[in-house]
């Protein structure tokens, strides 16, 4: 994210640590981080790491112990998961340490490594996270019962999220752009600061497919699920107003956390690729990469221990107890049909009707389930005739 220019000095056979040393922002001297900057780094990437480690290891944990939460929806969740965590094991670890001694570690290649399987797993989780929205778009809004047995489907979004994300990050490798240093010296990333044509055709591909368009699918499922549940907020008067804003609310706070942890980082890269030399110091080209770590802190918070399956093993694995509790002492996985018909009024205006039986839950609980994907209770009988049809999984 920063224009280093590499000082004569280093030899063709210089290290990274040798190219990191000689950046120069703009037209003035070489300018670093100083050592307070350095150990600031150091103890966010620290903070960072350990929490998305102990989260994402937690998040496995639950899933291999605990039958229920084996369904085809939650094996994306453990591909965000695994995607973050080797994120944690595979590359936090290094940018730390180079940030207390103020300086890359481990060489070229090391830093081409590093650059390569940060931006891989970072795009993987991106990628799986628009994957899993429209997948609860497809199961919530489809014409016909989601089978809870049938996992072919999340294994396909699984191995589309990996060949997709291996076909934007190999490039560099080959000469479509490069890896190298980035920031004060202390991590690697994609060549951002490189204005030739090769460079930037590879930076504006990456900025759309791996980005732009994960994002805009996000934003696309989950308004369209935030129009349907407003819809059937019609049927209940008395409860339709808190249940769209709990709803909305979710969605809200998945999307301001995806553009806090990513937007800041693709801006800087558009900066870095079209702006003039000098305009990213050493400090703010670091802050867009520690706010992209973070989000291997945030997922497993907001896409899974949001989900009441995985909250209620949660309480089950700290009392050590053999599964969650329930009113019947025993995960099941049941599926939720909610079906509106529409009905003629005299005025001329479509109202809805809903077959249903008393929710033994909270509206709070439905609204934010449908967004988590694991609506809570009751089974629903529908009519023949129907226009929208919701489908969900859930755990009693």
């Amino acid at each position: 994210m920063a224009f280093p220019s590499f000082s004569p000095s280093c030899s063709d056979s210089s290290t990274v640590t040798c190219k990191a040393s000689s950046y120069q922002y703009g037209t003035g001297d070489t300018e670093n981080l100083s050592a307070t900057g350095h150990l600031l780094v150091a103890v966010f990437l620290g903070i960072v790491g350990s929490l998305g480690f102990f989260n994402n290891l937690l998040v496995l944990v639950l899933f291999c112990n605990y039958k229920i939460l084996r369904s085809p929806i939650n094996l994306l969740l453990m591909n965000i998961s695994i995607s973050d965590l080797m994120v944690c094991i595979l590359g936090t670890p290094f940018s730390f340490a180079a940030s207390t001694q103020g300086r890359w570690l481990i060489g070229n290649a090391g830093c081409i490594w590093y650059g390569f399987i940060n931006t891989l797993f970072g795009t993987v989780s991106l990628v799986s996270l628009a994957v899993l929205s429209y997948e609860r778009y497809c199961t919530m809004l489809g014409s016909t019962e989601a089978d809870v047995t049938n996992y072919k489907k999340a294994w396909v979004g699984i191995l589309v999220s990996w060949v997709y994300s291996l076909c934007w990050t190999i490039p560099p490798l080959f000469g479509w752009s490069s890896y190298g240093p980035e920031g004060p010296g202390t991590t690697c990333s994609v060549n951002w600061h490189s204005q030739d044509a090769v460079n930037t055709s590879y930076i504006v591909c990456l900025f759309v497919f791996c980005l732009a368009l994960p994002f805009a699918v996000i934003v696309y499922c989950y308004g369209k699920l935030l129009v349907a549940i407003k819809q059937i907020s019609g049927v209940t008067k008395g409860t339709a107003r808190t249940r769209e804003q709990r709803v909305l609310v979710m969605v809200i706070v998945m999307v301001i956390c995806f553009l806090l942890c990513w937007l800041p980082y693709g801006i800087m890269a558009l900066i870095a690729t079209f702006g003039k030399p000098g305009l990213i110091t050493p400090s703010a080209s670091i802050i867009p990469s520690i706010l992209a770590k973070s989000s291997t802190v945030y997922n497993p918070i907001i896409y899974i221990f949001l989900n009441k399956q995985f909250y209620r093993c949660f309480i089950a694995l700290l009392r050590c107890s053999e599964g969650p509790q329930t009113s019947s002492n025993k995960c099941s996985s049941k599926t939720t049909k909610i079906c509106l018909t529409p009905r003629k009024a005299p005025n001329n205006n479509i109202t809805f009707n809903a077959a249903s039986t008393k929710p033994p839950t909270s509206e709070e609980d439905k609204a934010r389930d449908i967004v988590t994907g694991c609506p809570s209770h009751g089974v629903v009988d529908c009519q023949k005739e129907h226009a929208v049809t919701l489908v969900a999984h859930y755990t009693p």
